[in-house]
């Protein structure tokens, strides 16, 4: 399968490029479904956050309070650690299993962090990266979750850079401007997959 890394910092549009894409007739294997559904209400990854963080990150439905335990990983890089060592081989391992399940001719393997991880670019064939400048980020954010400008910009200093993302890119789309610019970088870089695609089709044939 010819899967594509999408990436980029938070509110740089990421879900919006990766729902044109799934117009396109991309599958989509999006890492953070994957970790809510995880966290949900009897998802997989709630015993084991229980025993390690105790009944004080767990919701009264079973799931996980996601501000309390983004409040403690934030506050002590130890927790976090800890919290992604259970968190990401359930994640990635689901994720490979989509990607190697999918019937579309390429895949849009959506990882917030796919930067920070390392590991997920060597699953990719190419990664394309959503972009925008750190001000259009924090507004965007700040607009959507009602978040304070320090609060956003804490949580965009804890991520890749901007520079790290660009280049670490095969692809870039520039979502600085109005949605409208979109759609045509998008069918750009969807004529190109198809053609990737094929030839690693052939490739193992």
């Amino acid at each position: 399968m010819f899967v594509v890394g999408l990436t980029g910092g938070i509110g740089s549009g990421k879900s919006t490029v990766a729902d044109l894409f799934v117009a396109h007739g991309a599958a989509l294997v999006d890492t953070d479904a994957i970790a809510h559904a995880l966290t949900a209400p009897g998802g997989a990854a709630m015993p084991l956050l229980r025993a390690a963080f105790g009944d004080a990150v767990v919701r009264a439905d079973g799931g996980l309070d996601r501000p309390a335990m983004r409040a403690r990983a934030f506050a002590d890089p130890a927790t976090k650690a800890r919290l992604e060592g259970l968190l990401h081989p359930l994640i990635r391992a689901e994720a490979d299993r989509r990607c190697r399940a999918a019937t579309a001719p390429y895949v849009i393997l959506a990882v917030p962090l796919l930067v920070e991880s390392g590991s997920y670019a060597d699953r990719c064939d190419r990664v394309l990266v959503v972009d925008c400048a750190e001000a259009t980020q924090v507004a965007r954010v700040m607009a959507r979750n009602g978040l304070r400008e320090d609060e956003v910009r804490a949580i965009v200093a804890a991520q890749a850079t901007r520079q790290a993302r660009l280049a670490a890119a095969d692809d870039v789309v520039d979502n600085d401007g109005p949605a409208a610019a979109l759609p045509a970088q998008v069918e750009r870089l969807h004529r190109a997959y198809l053609e990737g695609a094929l030839t690693k089709v052939k490739a193992n044939c």
